[in-house]
């Protein structure tokens, strides 16, 4: 296990306190195991540090040039290490989905012509740098109010108007970067309407030949999900714009640490020790040693628990793809597109706007979240095909169905569409699994609100943990992204939990 990296200054010492954890959870999503995490996260952090030193070296010689903030820059400098190693033979020990990201076109993307970039990206660029880091600390990372407030040296009962106005800030860059971007003549008719539906409050519903458009062209997609018409909100449109791949995995994984840390009832001692170092007050040395050992203390609580699958912790030996998979939120869901997952933060919900092409396990019983087989009992006279059985019949009873599901297909395109899942429940639940034959060959390449396994035609949606225990008459529901080719039938034989499902 690599060592931590050991801050040397002041300025190092702060970035330490404020991105390590940050960095270490995405290095963790990027690689293949934990000691490969440890390196990917010390090499990217080294390289984060020296982007901020240049521009802070460049701004000294008054030659300011626009960055990031502290965070999404060092974030990003994890996605740069990774094309590193990839491009160096190392990419082994990276996941294999980031290997396939990394040399797609969407990849090529983000160090691309800046006119071609991410949209998300170009307009947290656009934001003056505290105005920047305001927004990805309360919409990405999931602060409380009082914490950002306290990390940026605002007040706090002005915080929550002030981040009202950089959201409105932000809109109004990635609007104009809209605009500039080249576009035919056709996306620039949907775009001026795109901002005409959203500039209204609250915004407009899309009319129907503009929803048909976002679905088939993944730039005007993109754009609606940072003008927040389309997906689900700005905390998706940051991650998935800004990181790329992993984005909603990574949002996933900064709400639950942020959850950890309100309940533990930690101070956020790092921060207050980060800003008296970077104020140079002669303390350095103990600033220095008392910032690691709460930043790593901090660090361990926190990633302990956003790296662990959702039922409980396991070794990462014992982590499985069914573990790895994070559960997603429909964000913004781009047609030509993969995107990874992640679950809903709050009231408001996140998805994709990068790509994540996902390979699926195949197993011979649907696993839970600690990789282990679920043995769900079974009533006497029925009889049960495996969750994920490639292609085995469904569940046949005589006695009336427990649940009833609803399918339906919101949005379709020539390669791939976009589903949610209702499921009506007789019976209460404390954890569910729900499995389905696809008649024509349909792949489920991410799903949000739940975790997928898919061994031929059949396929398995396993609870998230926030969304686990139905009551009896309850409902659940979950939605995913799919591919197809030649024909897109609805999916045949659920079962929840063993039980037939009627369809309805």
């Amino acid at each position: 296990m690599p060592d931590l990296p050991s801050p040397k200054d002041a300025t190092e010492a702060a970035l330490f306190a404020e991105c390590w954890d940050a960095v270490l959870s995405y290095a963790d999503l990027c690689t293949a195991g934990s000691t490969a995490a440890q390196e990917l996260a010390a090499e990217a952090f080294a390289l984060g540090l020296r982007e901020v030193r240049a521009a802070d070296a460049g701004a000294a010689r008054g030659r300011r040039t626009p960055r990031l903030p502290a965070i999404p820059l060092m974030l990003t400098a994890v996605r740069t290490t990774a094309a590193s190693w990839e491009a160096a033979g190392r990419g082994h020990r990276l996941d294999p989905d980031l290997r396939l990201w990394l040399n797609s076109d969407r990849a090529a993307r983000y160090p691309g012509p800046p006119l071609h970039r991410p949209l998300a990206l170009r307009g947290l660029k656009d934001l003056q740098e505290a105005d920047a880091a305001l927004l990805w600390l309360a919409e990405v990372e999931a602060l409380p109010m009082v914490v950002v407030a306290r990390r940026l040296g605002l007040d706090p009962a002005v915080v929550s108007e002030e981040l009202d106005q950089v959201r409105t800030l932000f809109r109004d860059r990635c609007h104009r970067d809209h605009l500039d971007t080249p576009m035919d003549a056709v996306c620039r008719r949907y775009a001026r309407l795109l901002h005409a539906v959203t500039r209204s409050t609250p915004p407009a519903e899309a009319p129907e030949d503009l929803s048909r458009h976002l679905a088939t062209c993944e730039g005007c997609a993109e754009a609606a999900a940072c003008l927040r018409l389309h997906g689900g909100g700005l905390p998706a449109a940051l991650a998935g714009g800004v990181i790329g791949w992993g984005g909603l995995a990574y949002l996933e994984r900064r709400r639950r640490a942020a959850e950890v840390r309100l309940g533990a009832r930690r101070p956020d001692t790092a921060d207050a020790e980060g800003a008296e170092a970077a104020k140079g007050t002669g303390r350095a040395r103990a600033v220095r040693g008392g910032l690691l050992a709460a930043a790593v203390a901090l660090s361990a609580l926190a990633l302990a628990v956003s790296m662990m699958p959702f039922g409980g912790p396991a070794a990462d030996t014992a982590r499985g793809d069914a573990d790895r998979q994070p559960v997603a939120d429909p964000g913004v869901l781009l047609p030509s597109h993969t995107p990874t997952s992640n679950g809903p933060r709050t009231a408001r919900s996140s998805g994709p706007a990068s790509a994540h092409p996902s390979a699926h396990p195949s197993a011979s019983a649907a696993p839970t979240r600690a990789g282990r087989k679920n043995p769900d009992p079974e009533p006497q006279g029925t009889s049960t095909a495996p969750a994920d059985g490639g292609g085995s019949p469904a569940p046949r009873t005589s006695a009336p169905a427990v649940c009833r599901v609803h399918y339906e297909v919101s949005s379709q395109w020539p390669d791939g569409f976009q589903a949610a899942v209702t499921v009506t429940t007789t019976r209460s639940l404390d954890t569910w699994r729900l499995a389905w034959t696809f008649p024509d060959g349909q792949h489920v390449s991410q799903m949000w609100d739940a975790t997928v396994a898919q061994n031929g035609s059949r396929v398995t949606a396993t609870a998230a943990d926030y969304n686990r225990s139905v009551p009896a008459d309850g409902t659940l529901s979950f939605g995913f992204i799919g591919s197809w080719q030649g024909s897109n039938s609805a999916p045949r034989d659920f079962a929840l939990n063993g039980h037939a499902c009627a369809r309805g």
